[in-house]
C-alpha cells in the first residue's frame, strides 16, 4: 500500500505513538496546526487504518509477569487447517502477547509472558502442547531488554 504522508501526518503518528494520551490541543500546538485541523487529520489516519488504535504500554513485571520469552512453534502436519486451529487457540490465550506466522523450520513465533518458570512450564504442557499439530516448541527466555519501542515513523 502506497500512502503519502506530509510532515504533519508524520508528526501526528510520531507523537501519538510516544504518548497516546496527549490532548488534541497539545498535539496541535506541538505540530503547529489548528486543533480542528489536527483532529481531522487524526480521524483520517484512523479511518484509513494507519492508526489502528491507541493503547497504554504496561510494564509486565509490575503486573506480576516475571518471565518474557519467545517461542518458535513447529507444526506437524503443517496445513491450512492445523495453522488455522493453532491461531484460533492462541488468540484465546492471554499469556500470548504476539503471534506471527514465520518462514523457516518453525511455523509460528510467539511472545509470551509468564509469572515464573514453573508457570511457563505448565503453560507449555497444558496449553501449547495440547493443540493438535504442535510438534516442537523452541523457547528463548529474555534475560534483559536492551531496547523496546513501539514507535514507527514513516519516511
Amino acid at each position: 500500500m502506497n500512502v503519502t504522508f506530509d510532515k504533519y501526518d508524520k508528526m501526528i503518528i510520531k507523537y501519538l505513538q510516544e504518548d497516546a494520551s496527549i490532548s488534541n490541543k497539545d498535539l496541535a500546538t506541538k505540530i503547529g496546526l489548528a486543533p480542528s485541523s489536527c483532529l481531522l487529520r487524526v480521524k483520517n489516519l484512523q479511518k484509513s487504518g494507519i492508526i489502528k488504535g491507541l493503547a497504554a504500554i504496561v510494564d509486565e513485571k509490575q503486573l506480576g509477569f516475571e518471565i518474557t520469552c519467545y517461542a518458535q512453534v513447529t507444526m506437524s502436519p503443517f496445513t491450512r487447517e492445523s495453522a488455522a486451529n493453532f491461531v484460533e487457540v492462541v488468540n484465546k490465550i492471554p499469556e500470548v502477547i504476539e503471534c506471527y506466522t514465520i518462514t523457516g523450520e518453525a511455523a509460528f513465533l510467539m511472545k509470551i509472558v509468564a509469572k515464573d518458570f514453573q508457570y511457563y512450564r505448565n503453560f507449555v504442557f497444558d496449553k501449547l502442547l495440547s493443540v493438535p499439530g504442535v510438534s516442537n516448541i523452541d523457547t528463548k527466555i529474555v534475560i534483559s531488554t536492551e531496547k523496546k519501542s513501539s514507535v514507527v515513523v514513516p519516511d
